[in-house]
């Protein structure tokens, strides 16, 4: 299994696994290097990596990185993060590379008392989620901003395609809860597996209901399927997705087929198009400074702004926690931190503004979600 290691910003692959090089405080990520979620994973590892060139110690203490590929696969997922407790000691995990790996790793985070935050949205609510926080915006907020830009476009009927997992049932359900409301009925439930290489039989469904929209549910590469499918078939209306499609590679192997798609993201994605009195224009543009540092590539999508937003709600965190005169590498100290993350105030990121609560997995409002365009390959500010 292949250990990335991030240090000082710099991302190193080894071809061993390596014991956990010392540090003051230790954190564990998890995400997809290989798989199907690679095209997310990949950018939560940079994300993380610009993290730590922007910064890398609070009050003199340092924070190391320790990094598994979780192959795309829970069960992987689900070993990995044992290891990282339990071997390489770390004080607290991130990750991972789809819904599905980090619903199993906060279940191993409950059970071994070690502080979550999760990169792909996640609620569990009641003390299986009690030491967890997730960065991205709550599924049902991402569909309603959706939804509302529907009901004025005038659509009345909506088909829905999606992943056949926890991410897929996330985007239906805040469907069912905006579209209904608001008067727009769904015709049609369509799933598909995330290795999966057609979606004919789904799209065809699809094209005979005639909707006067389509809803999507995927993510990153996998997330271009049904516009494939759907503009191959004759499928000519407006087809609509969230901020899990707000990836290059998305763009790459999507090609024409999802040129003028509409999006909800965080505002991250549009930051030289966004006034400068906009609250989290300055940490964007500082966070593509470090990317650009800590990667040598200009900063682009939506995924690695999230684990960079999930690093300055650590940041933020760690301090509050060193306070209590807990020391890393402790149960204390896990304690200390994950009391800290759920009750997190006003930690200004690149995607919102993070306010948590315990018993609340999720911290952002409204002001975490835009909506933009594909317009010749370049996400555009519609509103």
């Amino acid at each position: 299994m292949n250990t990335l290691r991030i240090v000082g910003g710099a991302a190193i692959v080894s071809l061993m696994i390596l014991p956990a090089k010392a540090a003051d405080i230790t954190v564990g990520l998890i995400t997809a290097m290989t798989g199907p979620s690679a095209s997310i994973g990949i950018p939560y590892s940079k994300g993380t990596a610009a993290g730590v060139a922007y910064k890398d110690e609070v009050n003199g203490i340092k924070l190391n990185v320790v990094q598994l590929d979780d192959t795309s696969d829970p069960s992987t997922g689900t070993r990995n993060a044992r290891k990282l407790v339990e071997q390489d000691k770390v004080d607290v995990l991130m990750g991972a590379g789809s819904t599905p790996i980090s619903i199993a790793m906060t279940a191993v985070c409950h059970e071994l008392k070690v502080p979550c935050i999760t990169l792909s949205p996640v609620n569990m609510p009641g003390e299986p989620g009690s030491w967890m926080i997730s960065i991205p915006q709550p599924p049902t907020l991402m569909v309603s901003v959706v939804v509302d830009y529907m009901k004025d476009a005038g659509v009345k009927t909506v088909g829905y395609i999606g992943f056949s997992d926890g991410w897929g049932d996330l985007v239906y359900g805040g469907l069912e809860k905006s579209a209904g409301p608001d008067g727009i009925k769904i015709l049609t439930n369509e799933r598909y597996a995330r290795a999966d290489t057609s979606v004919t039989a789904q799209a065809l469904h699809i094209v005979s209901a005639e909707p006067d929209a389509v809803m999507t549910g995927g993510s990153g590469t996998p997330g271009a399927l049904p516009f494939i499918a759907l503009r191959e078939r004759g499928y000519t209306k407006a087809i609509y997705g969230t901020p899990a499609i707000i990836n290059p590679d998305f763009v790459r192997v999507g090609g024409a087929a999802v040129e003028g798609v509409i999006a909800s993201t965080g505002p991250v994605v549009v930051a030289d198009q966004l006034p400068d009195t906009y609250p989290t224009k300055k940490i964007a543009l500082d966070y593509q400074a470090a990317y650009q540092k800590a990667n040598n590539e200009p900063a682009r999508g939506a995924f690695g702004p999230y684990a960079f937003d999930g690093w300055l709600v650590l940041l933020d965190s760690v301090k509050r926690a060193l306070a209590t005169g807990a020391q890393p590498g402790t149960s204390e100290f896990r304690t200390a931190l994950r009391d800290a993350l759920v009750t997190a105030k006003d930690v200004v990121g690149t995607h919102g503004i993070y306010n948590f609560k315990p018993g609340d997995s999720f911290g952002v409002d409204k002001r975490a979600l835009v909506l933009v365009k594909l317009v010749d390959g370049k996400w555009m500010l519609v509103q």
